[in-house]
């Protein structure tokens, strides 16, 4: 490829979802409405959250973080995506593209420290209650939710350079979204580095995270089983039962997308895949975390009967 067919840095064009306009106006209507019960959900988690003293216990901390994760996650993505739809804002620009990519990554990275760690807390609660509080403190607390935000923004940085170095040939569409995979399929220059990197930090984050979360359900499940009454197991499970929930939708719309030995394929089933990661299930964690917690359905009744309920 000659020298004059290469670009460092340059606009690209969002390709968005091919079809009439028709069905870009459904497209961009089903995900407004999705984005803004998003936002709206998490930001009544986090208000309920911050108003309810009973609420405030390292749990309900890390479900807090968790639903301004979401909230950052769908806003890196979503708005950009309904300009697209509307046909009014296709292109963007190589430094705004590579930030999207860094904050798409880094967010759902974390996400899957904060799961990890959520995980552990359940374990601590459940196996070791008497010991719970001594365990599990508010300075612990606050370590792990920074470690999971540090550990998350910090895995991408490599990558993201990497692809920041790279020269791209051809017509600068992209697939669907800003992400790895359509840049390595446009790239003019050896990708190797990147889609090796990019595969052993997918493999590291989701391992370590799954591992972690795995041996915290063995330990869970083990000592739940022990519980000699009906009553008592379904209480214990009932603490943990929403966030298994979350677990099991955000590894299984996940693990595909990043453990796979070449990155250039099934670009459509990754655009599928991410539409599931960004628009919908950010917008049913609230329900889950709602409707499953017993404890979030008495505080939501609370401030409904007291004419407290939050508003976004």
């Amino acid at each position: 490829m000659d020298a004059d067919n290469k670009t460092l840095a340059q606009d690209f064009v969002l390709l968005g979802f091919p079809g009439p306009q028709a069905l870009q106006l459904s497209l961009f209507s089903l995900f407004l409405v999705m984005y803004v019960l998003t936002v709206g959900g998490n930001v009544a988690i986090l208000v309920l959250v911050g108003t309810t003293p009973q609420l405030r216990t390292p749990m309900y901390f890390f479900l807090s973080n968790l639903s301004f994760l979401e909230i950052c996650y769908t806003t890196a993505v979503v708005p950009k995506a309904l300009a697209v739809l509307l046909g009014r804002s296709q292109d963007i620009g190589f430094p705004s593209c590579l930030l999207q990519m860094y904050l798409v990554f880094s967010l759902g990275c974390t996400e899957y420290f904060l799961l990890a760690v959520m995980a552990y807390d359940r374990y601590l609660a459940i196996c070791y209650p008497l010991h719970y509080g001594a365990i599990m403190s508010s300075l612990l607390s606050l370590r792990l939710a920074l470690g999971c935000w540090a550990c998350g923004f910090l895995a991408i940085v490599a990558p993201t350079a990497l692809v920041s170095s790279l020269s791209f040939c051809g017509p600068h569409a992209i697939n669907h979204f800003c992400d790895i995979a359509p840049w390595i399929a446009l790239a003019c220059t050896s990708t190797q580095a990147v889609e090796i990197v990019a595969f052993v930090i997918a493999c590291v984050v989701i391992l370590s995270s799954c591992l972690i979360t795995l041996v915290s359900y063995v330990y869970i499940i083990g000592t739940i089983l022990r519980i000699p009454s009906a009553s008592g197991r379904s209480k214990a499970f009932s603490t943990c039962s929403s966030h298994l929930t979350v677990v099991l939708l955000w590894y299984g719309s996940t693990i595909f997308l990043h453990v796979r030995t070449s990155i250039k394929d099934a670009l459509d089933l990754s655009k599928a895949i991410h539409i599931l990661n960004t628009v919908v299930t950010p917008v049913l964690n609230p329900f889950i975390y709602t409707l499953r917690n017993k404890e979030v359905r008495e505080s939501l009744l609370r401030k409904w009967k007291g004419g407290k309920l939050p508003t976004v």
